[in-house]
């Protein structure tokens, strides 16, 4: 398989980066505090106050990583500005909590204030300003080393369950755990750890994203068949009735989850390449092999979001996202590996992904997408969502080059 344009070249992947940031330059910060959240296909903004603590903490991992690699000035003084939003609008200095939606209000030049509407606290959240002060640790900004000890701290408080070698999911404002557990908070958890021990060289990072992966992908799999489910009881018994009944849900949504499967086959092979196992490899090529046997498209290309446990498909819808988890794991895996068959996917991926969801005209991806590949709005960028997926494979497969 010959691909048009040669996606594993590094100029293309790095002139993709520059393309998907320039979407979000020159409108995408808010000079009151930290980046707005809500954009049309165009770039323009439709909601200037909702903050969501995942998008906060993304946009800050999204200009760390370009900082990084493009050595940027503005983009190192861009995440400095996310930092900062995120521990004095989203962090409760009496809880050291992370609220998880705010309301905020600008104020002309000035810094501005907020009103939270959901105090909740949520592991995903914290794994991701985890990562975002990991990042930031590795562009060179040295204050954020505190907040990566911090937010790993907040954590092992108040979610980590040592009986389990696990994180559990939610709690409320002042840290009562709800009984809802789940492997996605456990999987951003994994990656999180994995930068702050690239970012600090501290083995106990190295350490709890060992056992992150040695629980879900293996111990947790054992439960469904080698796979990853997504849903758990508070014992850690799977629980396939929540969101059974509504298979397309945004949060928590049901079924096997292609990406998710092929993000933890990626964060193996990371694992990997810091401590080596000779179990991780094939792992990660039976997760990978599932979801793309079960979640590609024959008819129109791209991975399906979910499939339940006859393997048939239970969402039909394509998410950016999904497309960028699997093809930076082909990329791991193929490098790892050194079997042609893996960049076949990587470029089979890309292919779909660049002729559907890339945006040319005015940059970055598509969110969503039917299983014919039409969009549903021209809502490109939600809250919750920026392309940290699809530029963080970019990068993925820069380091594989990079070797």
């Amino acid at each position: 398989m010959t691909p048009i344009i040669d996606f594993r070249s590094p100029d293309f992947l790095r002139r993709h980066i520059l393309h998907t940031m320039a979407f979000y330059e020159g409108h995408g910060r808010d000079p009151s505090g930290g980046f707005y959240h809500f954009f049309n296909d165009d770039g323009t903004v439709c909601d200037r106050e909702t903050r969501h603590l995942a998008s906060s903490a993304r946009f800050a991992i999204d200009h760390a990583m370009a900082a990084r690699h493009f050595g940027r000035p503005e983009w190192r003084e861009a995440t400095r500005h996310g930092l900062r939003f995120l521990r004095d609008a989203h962090r409760d200095a009496d809880t050291g909590g992370y609220a998880w939606r705010i309301r905020w209000h600008g104020a002309g030049g000035n810094y501005g204030e907020r009103d939270v509407l959901d105090a909740s606290n949520h592991c995903t959240g914290l794994a991701l300003v985890l990562l975002a002060h990991a990042q930031a640790l590795m562009a060179g900004i040295d204050d954020a080393r505190l907040g990566l000890h911090e937010t790993f701290g907040l954590m092992e408080q108040h979610f980590w369950e040592p009986a389990h070698g696990l994180y559990a999911d939610e709690a409320s404002a002042d840290w009562k755990l709800a009984p809802y557990r789940g492997q996605s908070a456990n999987l951003h958890a994994c990656e999180a750890m994995l930068a702050a021990f690239e970012a600090t060289g501290e083995s106990r990072f190295l350490d709890r994203a060992q056992t992150l992966a040695r629980s879900v992908a293996q111990r947790l799999a054992g439960l469904a068949h080698g796979l990853v489910w997504e849903h758990y009881r508070l014992d850690w018994s799977i629980d396939r009735d929540e969101h059974r009944d509504d298979k397309g849900a945004l949060v928590r949504p049901w079924g096997f989850q292609p990406g998710h499967l092929a993000a933890w086959a990626r964060l193996l092979l990371v694992l990997d390449r810091h401590r080596p196992d000779e179990g991780l490899l094939p792992r990660a090529r039976e997760l990978f092999a599932a979801a793309t046997q079960h979640g590609w498209d024959a008819k129109h290309g791209g991975l399906f979001c979910a499939f339940g446990p006859d393997f048939s498909v239970c969402d039909a819808d394509k998410y950016a996202w999904v497309q960028a988890q699997t093809l930076a794991a082909a990329a791991c895996l193929a490098a790892r590996t050194g079997e042609g068959g893996y960049w076949d996917w990587y470029d089979r991926v890309w292919d779909h992904s660049w002729a559907h969801f890339v945006d040319h005209q005015h940059g970055g991806w598509y969110r969503i997408l039917s299983h014919d590949n039409r969009k549903y709005s021209d809502d490109k960028s939600p809250a919750g969502k920026t392309d940290s997926c699809t530029m963080g494979a970019c990068y993925e497969v820069l380091r594989l080059a990079d070797g």
